[in-house]
């Protein structure tokens, strides 16, 4: 097998902190945020060892709904919503606005879970 020329050869490049966003998603913030909510909230349903259908009884929502946070389809989630269930879950919320540093063009929104 011949050996690639450098020009031949893939380069490597280095991808952001939010895998959306270097996929080219218009929202891969809220994509995000969603999912780091929803990796926290997982994370107490296995941790409780809850079954589906307690999980929804608990949060208030069908066991579909369930299903579809478990398995990290969020489409039908907002922020909002699965901030609520972390509460139900007796977790405090916590949102911190602050200006942002002079080195980044733009605000961001970041989910710190406990």
């Amino acid at each position: 097998m011949a050996k690639k020329s450098e020009a031949e050869r893939e380069t490597v490049v280095h991808g952001t902190a939010n895998v959306f966003a270097d996929l080219g998603y218009p929202d891969a913030e809220e994509r995000q945020t969603k999912l780091r909510l929803a990796y926290a909230i997982n994370r107490i349903l296995v941790r409780r060892k809850l079954t589906q259908s307690v999980a929804a009884e608990t949060l208030g929502v069908n066991q579909p709904k369930i299903s579809a946070l478990l398995r990290y389809k969020l489409d039908g989630f907002s922020v909002e919503r699965l901030m609520i269930f972390l509460t139900a879950l007796d977790r405090d919320v916590e949102i911190s606005i602050k200006k942002k540093p002079r080195s980044r063009t733009s605000g961001r929104i970041s989910v710190i879970a406990a």
